[in-house]
């Protein structure tokens, strides 16, 4: 599959899934941009380092940031963003898999399916949680900073 499609249809999914969660219309292309560069940055970096893990903890870390900014922008709150543009990296093909294995007991492959779907949304749970870290440590340094050029501090 080639790069502008798979970045469409990312565009697509997260969309859809923002109709689907009711947010507000105005934040649906958003939405949709949100989940297309989590995707593209989780195919680039799965390109570079063939680690589907990594790449998914790259891709969710760049959504999280993503949402933080247009969160900032639209005055709403970040998962609105988020929920919808992690959509694209959700295992849903391993879990199934991993489901579909037990059916025909063929239990090996399916605790193989099992265990990379556990760790890819770990892996998306991982990459949300350092991007809020990373963002909360960004906005008290802002905040701080601000504080300092009004003469505000209190040393």
């Amino acid at each position: 599959m080639n790069w502008p499609l798979e970045a469409f249809l990312s565009f697509l999914a997260a969309g859809a899934f923002g109709i689907i969660f009711n947010i507000p219309r105005k934040t649906l292309i958003s939405c949709g941009l949100v989940g297309m560069s989590g995707w593209l940055f989780y195919r680039s970096y799965f390109l570079m380092f063939d680690d589907p893990i990594q790449a998914t903890f790259a891709g969710a870390f760049i959504v999280a940031i993503v949402a933080h900014i247009l969160a900032k922008i639209f005055k709403m709150p970040m998962i609105i963003f988020s929920v919808a543009g992690i959509i694209p990296l959700v295992p849903g093909s391993r879990a199934y898999n991993a489901m579909r294995n037990i059916v025909e007991n063929d239990y090996m492959e399916a605790v193989d399916f099992a265990v990379q779907a556990l760790m890819i949304s770990g892996a998306i749970a991982m990459g949300l949680v350092f991007a809020e870290v990373l963002m909360q440590l960004y906005f008290k340094y802002q905040a701080r900073r601000t504080q300092k050029k009004m003469g505000f501090t209190q040393e």
